[in-house]
């Protein structure tokens, strides 16, 4: 255990209390004061943005050309503030984290935290942090559970759960072995790991909060229903991947309280996430986002962006400035029975990614996951998966609820698409025992043609 570090966090979480009650004014000041820090540590420090921001270095935040994850890893040792820091350096580290099996909680050169994303939407990224950067990572993702009225202290430690990835590169992983300690009891669980496994370290655990890919609390809340699962979370949270209604319903049966559905990135740490009523609010003293259209048009409140830009108000080692984000996301407005100020986060749509691209009559339709959900939220008792072919689509039911059938669900699957404009797009149905995961474990509702985009 890193006291250092716990102290830091405890100590943020407490500052940033006081902030919860902020009126907007006081959120923009602080945003506009933490963005000129940020943008004079940057352009002091890093090549790449000096660069990148050339004749823009006093423009408006929403004049600045937005950045991707491709740029960054192009330009990585450039676009880093601290010169000892390499690429190729910290890819080994990485590398040797996952050959050796160590704990990934452990700083590296004991100064840097890292973390990689797996790659599913494009080139893999490499992100870094210093001590301090770290503890506001930390902390964001504990702010959570503040927000949603889950105590914690040094009388009642907080014992959570969390079903996601072991792979030590993968930012959870490193959450969790950074906050583990006895004010924070962690049990880490694979979610590849066989259901009746992770059932029997539950029930044995007992955890205050249960935190999980969506993907895997809707098989657990099945076994809960069916009585092998005995556990009393005062919190069920859902996060890095999209919670749909369906499951979220099913949670809320299985549990007695609706989950809270956090919002966060390995990039950017926690973005916002829900207070008691269920209402995501977005961290705004802690970053920037902003919903924007294709072309980069800022969208108006309660519109769906193509796309998001991140800036990260305190990244400094590696800073994100107006990062760019596959999600589609809707924002509100500030007015919640909570009393905070801050932005509600209306809905959260998925990636870009998450679209495929199908044949229509008049050319390729874009189906959005919606269309599936409609159909086989029900029919895949743990879940389901649609995965593109060239010869069509392939779905796949984890598990079959009863009364469905696969006949039956491949129907209604082609009904559905045609409705939707496709043609020409054969559907094959499979009953599988779990959906396919990826490198990092989480199980995607649609993975489309390699390469597409």
């Amino acid at each position: 255990m890193d006291l250092r570090l716990i102290t830091r966090v405890l100590f943020l979480r407490a500052a940033w209390r006081r902030r919860d009650h902020w009126d907007a004014a006081q959120i923009t000041a602080h945003q506009d004061h933490a963005l000129r820090e940020l943008r004079r540590a940057t352009y002091a420090g890093s090549e790449f943005y000096r660069r990148h921001h050339a004749g823009l270095h006093d423009a408006p935040l929403h004049q600045l050309p937005s950045v991707t994850k491709a740029d960054l890893m192009e330009h990585f040792d450039e676009a880093i503030t601290t010169p000892d820091l390499r690429l190729a350096d910290l890819e080994n580290h990485l590398r040797s984290l996952t050959q050796s099996g160590g704990d990934p909680g452990v700083p590296w050169k004991g100064r840097w935290w890292a973390a990689a994303t797996a790659g599913t939407t494009g080139r893999r990224g490499t992100f870094v942090w210093n001590r301090s950067e770290w503890a506001t990572v930390l902390a964001s993702y504990a702010r959570a559970n503040d927000w949603a009225g889950i105590s914690a202290g040094l009388t009642k430690p907080l014992k959570m759960a969390l079903v996601s990835s072991r792979v030590p590169t993968h930012q959870s992983a490193v959450v969790g072995a950074s906050l583990r300690s006895g004010l924070v009891p962690t049990l880490r669980l694979d979610v590849t790991a066989p259901l009746e496994e992770t059932v029997a370290a539950l029930n044995r655990f007992q955890p205050r909060i249960l935190v999980g890919y969506a993907s895997a609390l809707k098989p657990l809340a099945a076994e809960q229903r069916a009585g092998r699962l005995r556990i009393s979370p005062e919190g069920v949270m859902s996060a890095s991947e999209v919670l749909s209604p369906h499951t979220a319903a099913e949670l809320e049966e299985a549990w007695g309280s609706a989950p809270f559905d956090v919002y966060a990135a390995t990039e950017t740490a926690g973005i916002a996430s829900p207070c008691t009523y269920r209402n995501r609010h977005v961290y705004e003293d802690l970053l920037i986002v902003e919903p924007v259209d294709q072309a980069g048009n800022p969208v108006p409140p309660g519109t769906t962006g193509a796309k998001l830009l991140v800036t990260v108000l305190f990244s400094r080692t590696l800073p994100l400035i107006r990062y760019e984000m596959s999600d589609t996301v809707s924002l509100g407005g500030r007015g919640c029975p909570c009393r905070r100020s801050f932005t509600v986060l209306e809905d959260i749509e998925g990636r870009i990614e998450d679209v495929l691209q199908l044949p229509g009559k008049a050319g390729t339709v874009n189906v959005h996951p919606i269309v599936f959900h409609h159909v086989l939220d029900e029919a895949g008792s743990a879940g389901w998966q649609v995965i593109q072919k060239p010869s069509g689509l392939r779905v796949l039911l984890a598990g079959l609820a009863p009364g469905a059938s696969t006949e039956g669900v491949g129907t209604a699957v082609a009904g559905a698409l045609e409705d939707a404009g496709v043609v020409d797009t054969p559907v094959d149905v499979h009953v599988v025992e779990r959906v396919e995961r990826t490198a990092l474990g989480k199980a995607p509702f649609v993975r489309g043609l390699p390469g597409r985009r």
